[in-house]
């Protein structure tokens, strides 16, 4: 039939398959640095409540020449009661040409690896570049993926892993030669030049007295209360993926940000770009707060679209 389309649908074994990591820490990048010179366009998530159980989602995003999409993601914090992560979703990609459906793939693997990714590059510009102690606050989804990312970007000597789930915990250790279990929250933190928050934390999970001269941290957690206490965002040069993080309520906007002035938030695209100063000196302390962003899912779903069909994978469904 004249005009016909197909629609390529990608399973999670195809997505962690095709997904080159190191690739997506150099595009999450450039998505930062287009998001802050202004030349996307990203309306605020909308979140759909579930009383008691969770959330869904919608993300919408445009980055022009990589990739016009939506994702739909559900965050139910219970799931791992069931044996089922915490985040689960789906991508759709459209031709920004002429608006066509071209994909639909898992969105739970790239959400989880994108989060954590976008933490890296953020670490990146802004840990101390002698930072070699890596603590990370959660073993779940989060802590995996910020195991596997954040050892990109620097050479850390120990890894620090704390969970409520001490099990949990020694699992996610062993995946790593320079990782070990931390008794509880505040064991990892002190004297940790980078502290990773990957929890579903209705709370702060650390304190302002636990960090040393000169950390950073990195909050991707909080989706349902804040993880950071008020302390350490007030006293700490904080750095977002946007600013509307502060100027929306959540889920869109981070619990943690709520009434700050978001003129003194920084992008980290802005840093990227050299349009804004990241960390002043080596005794600042240093914030990201992340809410997750549509540019992330963009340029991710984006590499492994196009190794999707320079390799043939998936499968190719008519429209």
């Amino acid at each position: 039939m004249p005009g016909m389309r197909e629609l390529l649908y990608l399973s999670r074994q195809d997505v962690e398959r095709l997904l080159d990591v190191d690739a997506m820490l150099d595009a999450l990048g450039k998505a930062l640095i287009a998001y802050s010179a202004g030349t996307t366009t990203v309306p605020p998530r909308v979140g759909i409540r579930v009383p008691d159980l969770g959330l869904l989602g919608t993300m919408p995003g445009y980055v022009p020449g990589i990739a016009l999409e939506v994702k739909l993601v559900s965050v139910f914090p219970g799931n791992h009661h069931h044996s089922l992560p915490s985040h689960q979703g789906l991508i759709a990609l459209f031709d920004e040409g002429d608006g066509a459906p071209l994909a639909v793939m898992d969105g739970t693997y790239i959400t989880a690896i994108r989060t954590g990714g976008t933490a890296a590059v953020a670490a990146r510009a802004l840990a101390r570049k002698d930072a070699k102690v890596l603590a990370i606050l959660g073993a779940g989804v989060q802590g995996a993926s910020h195991l596997e990312t954040f050892p990109r970007v620097r050479d850390f000597d120990e890894i620090r892993i704390a969970s409520r789930d001490g099990d949990k915990a020694a699992r996610l250790a062993s995946k790593h030669p320079h990782a070990r279990v931390a008794a509880s929250f505040e064991e990892a933190v002190r004297g940790a030049d980078v502290v990773a928050c990957c929890t579903d934390a209705r709370e702060p999970v650390i304190r302002r007295a636990w960090l040393k001269r000169g950390a950073h941290v990195s909050s991707v957690g909080g989706t349902f209360g804040p993880e950071i206490d008020r302390e350490t965002i007030s006293s700490s040069h904080v750095f977002v993926e946007w600013r509307g993080a502060a100027t929306n309520p959540p889920p869109a906007g981070a619990h943690e940000l709520q009434g700050l002035d978001p003129d003194s938030l920084t992008e980290v695209g802005e840093v990227l770009a050299g349009t804004r100063p990241g960390r002043a000196d080596d005794d600042e302390v240093t914030v990201y707060k992340s809410t997750g962003h549509a540019v992330e899912d963009a340029a991710t779903a984006r590499i492994v679209y196009d190794r999707a069909r320079a390799e043939g994978a998936g499968v190719s469904l008519p429209l």
